[in-house]
């Protein structure tokens, strides 16, 4: 989008400022919900307006540290707008005369575009305990990583088969004005060409698709889910990887999924209708006796791991800002637990697959490692690492495990 070319009117500069706040300054809240309400509450904005606010929400989270650099100084609630006019200096946008705008020093901003950044953190915009951590886990490598996963994901979604095929869909689409190409080596996916609102479309209501990276279809096609066979999806959530399980299985067999909570699993009912999904079956995890009653039930179990979500920070910016070391020992010390409880849900021969949309070995090979040291019983087939910098999709890692 070429943002010169907007009217910067000053309801727009208002939205903007109020959604970084929000985002920012407001614990729980995220960038995606956070927008969503935004252009809600502003229905007569249009789609230009709405292209400038929502790209320009996500690069500001994107860019925070080397925004703070320019402006020298750290964002805080009372100092937005200083950031906004920095980030319209530094796209090369005029500073519309709005009061909001009245003590920004321009010149001394722009000076400060010339001055080299002070450590590889600020350059890439990321927290400096991110920058040990990435660095310790990845080595050098880290940095083509980062450079990968601060470039905005394009939109991608997943043909439902159990409906469609990938060129009847990509026609469909066309008539309703959504242009899509498709991607090599991904047989059921559709990249968009530009950012629009699919969700409205015939298409999507009719359930002939849903919105999934292409590395994320790939831990599907990796559990090796036959019709008729009987799988369980521990950490199913609102079932992304779960409707291309029933697609995959063609509606035959039955899967199982599984979820500590319950809204999401409600919401995985109401996409699964939605897709002719038939074969799904949802149960909340309340306590620990419910892998007790699965015990060597399960020719395939999925584990999505809960994870630092590093791997997709392309499309979810703000996660780099809310994460710390703390949390993600926290995640590895569940992933040990959840990956320990679920293996013993896999028949004898049966697959496990043991996945995360993190690019760190501490939350994968790692975890893998310590797995088989203490189960003789499984072993390794086959593991995948996705990195962004040569995928150009979200970073993923999945490990295919055998109950011998």
């Amino acid at each position: 989008m070429d943002n010169k070319k907007i009217k910067t009117h000053r309801n727009l500069i208002q939205g903007l400022e109020q959604a970084i706040k929000t985002s920012f300054f407001e614990p729980d809240k995220y960038a995606d919900k956070v927008l969503e309400r935004l252009l809600k509450l502003n229905k007569k904005w249009g789609s230009k307006d709405r292209g400038f606010v929502s790209e320009s929400f996500y690069e500001i989270i994107r860019w925070k540290r080397q925004l703070e650099f320019y402006a020298n100084r750290e964002m805080k609630d009372d100092n937005i707008y200083f950031i906004i006019a920095t980030y319209l200096l530094l796209n090369k946008q005029e500073i519309p005369p709005f009061p909001e705008f009245e003590k920004i020093y321009i010149k001394k901003i722009k000076e400060r575009f010339k001055k080299p950044f002070p450590s590889r953190a600020v350059e890439f915009s990321i927290p400096d305990w991110l920058q040990s951590r990435m660095e310790n886990e990845l080595g050098s490598s880290w940095i083509y990583e980062m450079k990968a996963l601060n470039i905005p994901a394009s939109t991608i979604i997943r043909v439902n088969t159990l409906k469609t095929h990938a060129d009847k869909l990509q026609k469909s689409l066309e008539e309703e004005k959504v242009a899509t190409n498709f991607i090599q080596g991904y047989k059921d996916a559709l990249v968009l060409e530009r950012k629009q609102n699919i969700f409205k479309t015939k298409a999507f209501q009719d359930g002939l698709f849903e919105v999934q990276d292409a590395s994320s279809q790939l831990v599907g096609e990796y559990l090796e889910a036959k019709p008729g066979m009987r799988v369980i999806d521990s950490c199913a959530g609102a079932g992304g990887k779960t409707l291309h399980l029933a697609a995959l299985m063609e509606n035959k067999g039955q899967i199982l999924a599984l979820d500590i909570h319950e809204w999401k699993l409600q919401t995985l009912k109401q996409r699964a209708r939605r897709n002719g999904a038939h074969n799904i079956q949802t149960k909340a995890v309340t306590d620990s006796k419910i892998f007790k009653r699965l015990e060597n039930t399960a020719d395939r179990v999925l584990i999505d791991a809960p994870c630092s979500g590093l791997g997709v920070l392309r499309r979810n910016p703000d996660a780099k800002w809310k994460l710390n070391n703390e949390f993600i020992d926290r995640i590895i010390d569940e992933q040990k637990q959840i990956l320990q409880n679920n293996s013993k849900l896999v028949k004898k021969n049966g697959y496990l697959v043991y996945a995360t949309c993190s690019i760190l070995p501490s939350e994968n090979s790692h975890q893998v490692e310590n797995f088989l040291s203490k189960n003789p019983d499984f072993e390794l087939i086959d593991e995948k690492k996705i990195m962004p910098s040569t995928s150009n999709f979200d970073g993923f890692y999945m490990a295919k495990i055998v109950r011998k």
